[in-house]
C-alpha cells in the first residue's frame, strides 16, 4: 500500500542512527539519503547495514519518491566500515572453526545485501560525493546508478592496507565501471584517486567546483529524472543491471520480454500525445 508524504516522513525519521532521510522540496518528488555520522567521518557501523535497506525499502513505496539522492553530512563522504564493528563482525564463540567461518559468512552476506539494496530499488539513484571516499564508501557509491562528486573529493580502494579483501561489492561492480585494469590498479595499489581522475576513468560522470555547486547540480539532476516516466526509468535501470552480467544475445532477449509487457503502458500513450500536442507529459506516479 502507498504511503502518504506525511507518513512516509514519519516512518522514515523513526528510529535511524547513522542516517538522515528528507524530501527538501515537497513539490518535488526527489527524495536524500544522508549518511549521518559526520563526527566519524561517517564511518559505516553495524546499524547503518540494516537502516540503509531499511529506508530504500519505503521509499521504494513512496509515490513522491521518483528519484533518490546518496550524500552525507559533514566534509566527507565516508571513511570506510567502522574499525569496531569490523571487530564485531569477526567474532565468534564458536570453538569449531567450520561453524565460525560460515558463521562469519553468513554476516558478510548480510553486509553486502545492504549495500545491492541500492541496485535492487527500482528508483534511479545518484550518488553526491564530497571529501574522502574510502574502502566501504566506494562499496557504496559503486552500487550507485549515477555518481557525482565536488572538485576536492578523492577516492581510495584501501581495504588491500588492513588486510582485507574487498567484499561488499567493490571488486564485483568496478571493473564494470572503470574497466578490469584501473579497478586491478586500485584495488591492489590502495591509492588515492583524485575527482579529475575518477571522472578520466568513469568512476564519476560529473565533477562540480564545490560542494555547494554539486548540491545545487545534483538537485536539478534528480529533479530532471523525477520527472521522466517511472515505468521507462524502472525498466531501464533492471534492464541495464541484468544486461551488465548477460551476454549480449540474453541481455536482448531480457529486454524485449521486459518491453513486451511494458510497451503497452499508459505512460507511453502520453508522452507520444504530449509530443504530438506540443505540451508537457503528465505521468502517472508510482
Amino acid at each position: 500500500m502507498d504511503l502518504t508524504v506525511e507518513e512516509a516522513a514519519a516512518e522514515l525519521n523513526k528510529g535511524f542512527q547513522t542516517l538522515e532521510i528528507l524530501q527538501k522540496d515537497p513539490a518535488v518528488p526527489v527524495w536524500f539519503i544522508y549518511l549521518n555520522r559526520p563526527a566519524q567521518r561517517n564511518a559505516l557501523s553495524l546499524p547503518f547495514f540494516s537502516e540503509l535497506p531499511r529506508a530504500l525499502a519505503l521509499l521504494d513505496r513512496i509515490p513522491s519518491a521518483r528519484a533518490l539522492v546518496l550524500s552525507a553530512r559533514g566534509p566527507h563522504f565516508c571513511s570506510g566500515i567502522d574499525l569496531s564493528s569490523l571487530k564485531s563482525i569477526s567474532s565468534s564463540s564458536d570453538d569449531d572453526r567450520a561453524a565460525a567461518a560460515e558463521e562469519l559468512r553468513r554476516r558478510i552476506l548480510d553486509l553486502q545485501s545492504a549495500i545491492t539494496a541500492l541496485e535492487r530499488c527500482r528508483k534511479p539513484v545518484v550518488a553526491a560525493i564530497q571529501g574522502a571516499c574510502i574502502g566501504g564508501g566506494v562499496d557504496l557509491v559503486a552500487a550507485c546508478d549515477i555518481r557525482c562528486c565536488e572538485d576536492k573529493a578523492y577516492f581510495a580502494v584501501k581495504e588491500v592496507d588492513v588486510g582485507l579483501v574487498a567484499d561488499l561489492g567493490t571488486l564485483q561492480r568496478l571493473p564494470k565501471i572503470v574497466g578490469f585494469g584501473n579497478a586491478m590498479d586500485l584495488a591492489l595499489t590502495g591509492r588515492k584517486v583524485s575527482a579529475g581522475e575518477a571522472k578520466a576513468m568513469g568512476l564519476v560522470s560529473r565533477v562540480f567546483a564545490d560542494p555547494a555547486k554539486m548540491d545545487e547540480g545534483i538537485f536539478a539532476l534528480a529533479k530532471e529524472l523525477a520527472a521522466k516516466p517511472a515505468l521507462a526509468l524502472m525498466g531501464t535501470k533492471a534492464v541495464m543491471m541484468k544486461s551488465r552480467d548477460m551476454a549480449v544475445e540474453k541481455g536482448l532477449d531480457y529486454v524485449a520480454t521486459w518491453n513486451a509487457g511494458m510497451l503497452r503502458s499508459r505512460e507511453l500513450e502520453e508522452a507520444v500525445l504530449a509530443k504530438l500536442q506540443k505540451r508537457k507529459p503528465n505521468f502517472s506516479k508510482m
